[in-house]
């Protein structure tokens, strides 16, 4: 089992383009089927800077997350303009 707390102190990479995208801030959970749906990154990192930023949060859909590691979390989005 891993806790949210140790979730968001790994590194969140996008396996297809080579890039980090940060740290995971929220899980979102549908509590009907008891499941995860997705991983929340913040657009920005600096809490001050999300004040000021109108740029939205990331969402990964469970489906797109390949493996969680000690260290790292992999996922393989789409290249949809997301990021």
């Amino acid at each position: 089992m891993v806790k949210k707390s140790e979730l968001s102190l790994k590194d969140v990479v996008d396996i297809s383009r080579g890039k980090k995208l940060g740290y995971i801030e929220d899980v979102e959970i549908d509590l009907d089927k008891g499941k995860i749906k997705a991983f929340v990154v913040p657009a920005h990192p600096s809490k001050v800077m999300r004040f000021f930023t109108k740029k939205s949060d990331l969402v990964i859909n469970w489906e797109d997350i390949k493996k969680i590691g000690e260290d790292v979390i992999l996922v393989n989005l789409n290249n949809d303009g997301q990021v």
